[in-house]
């Protein structure tokens, strides 16, 4: 189906949501001058902290709706989530700054650092334009760049007054802090949530892209907002990598055809929505004329770029080099979700044990994709572990509702019992087990395929019961030596940032790296992973594509210590011969 499908039909509220870098603001772009060109009035609104809105449409947009130039009745406007959790924070905080200790003080606020309260902070923003017709009473429609998740719209379901729970000392310190703020009026969050589950005036699109870990993640917003009621859905499979045709040369034909076996096995939840494919472009979606040409067909000939003949970059053999000069440490592989973190921690752990180090390789991750990655067994030396989420959550929860939960009456328990659920408890939980595996590099080499944020991080710092918890469970460890001081120790602890060579993956990375620094940890390197550059391709629309790497391969470098770039395969790099690939055998 084309772009004029998804248009053709929308009410007056639309959400795009999807995982970072799989296009949802080019495509909320489009559907927004494509509605104002036949003439609707549109107000285009961004709540993503890594919004470009700006670069899009090549002028200043701030927090108040500013007309786009060059297309009659669109206004757009950037909420800026971080400025919207500042201001939250600041709301609930200064009551009582000069009341309780510094102590204190500094642990409400970084339990009010989080995820969680950024959500809850840009909630609050969508409900004067989704529930107050004062607001937007003069736009037909209303097109959102990024959606509320299920959490917060669960969150904002719940009966009850949360602040006075809270003030019972009865709260758990992941999320139910953040909702101590929610002073918006209960009838206006009441308003916009009928409003959001209301298929007559809302239409939900799930923006992915033709890759597993993309489509699986679109499924399962899809199936946790229709729970909610967001039932009425559509799918943009964007920047789809069209047929080479029989003379592409090796990577174009096998970029067509692991595109074209992720669609074939789309997830159930996802295959039978409404879908609209959206051809893969040279080059960014910058300028008017991309983003109307961007729900046509692409144009023909596309310039072929020249960044291809630079020279290749380190790669992670480079980095292998580095860290083999010791006998242990803990390798950390963090980066947001289809970035290839497992891959990069697998290649990393191979190329150790293979030089003789003693190599543990583990994954917090609840894909769990290492098991894919590797194939089989690995090289002599090397042992594998998984830390299962969901256990350990279960777990986590099951203790804090039979402690804390004791005594509440049914509402306070169902409220409790929803803070347990948030994405704050997995990573609190997980983190018990994770310091299980920091002891082990001291003497082994330790390599684990995602780690806590800094904010967790930060939140067990200043969580003593917990942390206390943690202590009394590290077994030969020094009882004065803390996780939290292990990871920042940067002669035992190399932390590795793994993004792609894209906008909104660097921002994403960079928003990382800001947020371990906040923690007092530093990374040791960062790798772009599939990257064509240096490639060697002869197909003019991935030559084209290299050359739009450039910029993001330079603010790379400006902000790691250390980079390594892994290209672009034209097989999947899984079991110890595709590893190889990214770092070549070696043995001792």
């Amino acid at each position: 189906m084309t772009g004029e499908t998804l248009v053709g039909d929308l009410p007056r509220f639309v959400f795009f949501t999807g995982k970072g870098g799989v296009g949802k603001t080019s495509v909320a772009c489009a559907t927004a001058t494509t509605l104002a060109d036949g003439g609707a009035r549109v107000l285009l609104v961004s709540t993503d902290p890594a919004s470009n809105l700006a670069q899009v449409f090549g002028q200043d947009i701030g927090r108040t709706p500013t007309p786009i130039a060059g297309v009659a009745r669109l206004d757009a406007v950037e909420i800026d989530p971080h400025a919207a959790a500042d201001a939250y924070r600041e709301r609930i905080i200064a009551p009582v700054r000069d009341l309780l200790p510094a102590a204190e003080i500094a642990s409400i606020t970084e339990q009010l650092s989080g995820s969680c309260t950024t959500e809850i902070a840009s909630f609050n923003e969508f409900v004067d334009l989704l529930a107050d017709d004062g607001v937007t009473s003069r736009y037909d429609h209303v097109v959102f760049d990024t959606a509320p998740t299920g959490h917060t719209i669960r969150l904002l379901r719940l009966p009850g007054e949360w602040t006075s729970f809270l003030d019972t000392g009865r709260g758990d310190a992941s999320c139910l802090g953040p909702m101590a703020g929610l002073d918006k009026a209960r009838a206006g969050y009441a308003r916009a949530l009928a409003r959001l589950a209301d298929p007559g005036l809302t239409r939900l699109v799930l923006v992915t892209r033709a890759q597993p870990s993309a489509l699986a993640e679109a499924a399962r917003t899809a199936g946790e907002l229709a729970a909610l009621g967001l039932s009425r859905q559509h799918l943009v499979v964007n920047a789809v990598f069209p047929d080479p045709g029989p003379d592409a040369d090796a990577l174009a034909d096998a970029i067509h055809a692991r595109e074209a076996a992720a669609l074939a096995d789309m997830p159930v939840a996802v295959r039978d929505l409404p879908r609209t494919t959206i051809p893969l472009r040279a080059g960014n979606v910058v300028g008017l004329d991309a983003v109307r040409g961007l729900f046509g067909e692409p144009a023909e000939g596309s310039a072929p770029g020249d960044a291809l003949e630079a020279p290749r970059p380190p790669g992670l053999d480079a980095l292998v080099d580095e860290l083999a000069g010791s006998d242990h440490g803990l390798v950390m592989c963090m980066g947001k979700g289809g970035v290839g973190k497992s891959t990069v921690a697998a290649a990393l752990a191979v190329a150790l044990a293979e030089r003789g180090h003693d190599v543990h390789l583990s994954t917090t991750d609840p894909a769990a994709h290492l098991d894919e990655v590797m194939a089989g067994a690995g090289p002599d030396g090397l042992t594998m572990s998984r830390v299962d989420p969901d256990a350990a959550t279960r777990e986590y929860r099951d203790r804090v509702l039979r402690t804390k939960g004791a005594g509440l009456d049914d509402a306070g328990r169902a409220q409790l019992a929803e803070d347990l659920r948030s994405p704050c408890t997995e990573e609190v939980a997980v983190f018990g087990r994770f310091s299980h595996l920091v002891s082990r590099a001291l003497r082994q080499w330790v390599v684990i395929d995602t780690a806590p944020t800094g904010h967790t991080l930060l939140l067990m710092d200043a969580t003593g019961a917990y942390h206390r918890d943690i202590m009394r469970n590290l077994g030969d460890a020094p009882a004065a030596v803390t996780p939290l001081m292990r990871l920042r120790d940067p002669s035992l602890t190399r932390l590795v940032i793994v993004t792609l060579p894209e906008a909104t993956p660097v921002k994403e990375a960079e928003d990382l790296q800001a947020d371990l620094g906040r923690a007092g940890i530093t990374p040791w390197a960062w790798v772009v992973n599939q990257s064509l550059s240096g490639g060697g391709s002869a197909d003019p629309l991935l030559r084209a594509r290299a050359a739009g790497e450039a910029p993001h391969l330079a603010r790379v470098r400006e902000l790691a210590p250390r980079t390594a770039v892994v290209p672009m395969l034209e097989r999947e790099p899984t079991g110890l011969d595709g590893l190889h690939s990214l770092i070549p055998h070696t043995t001792v």
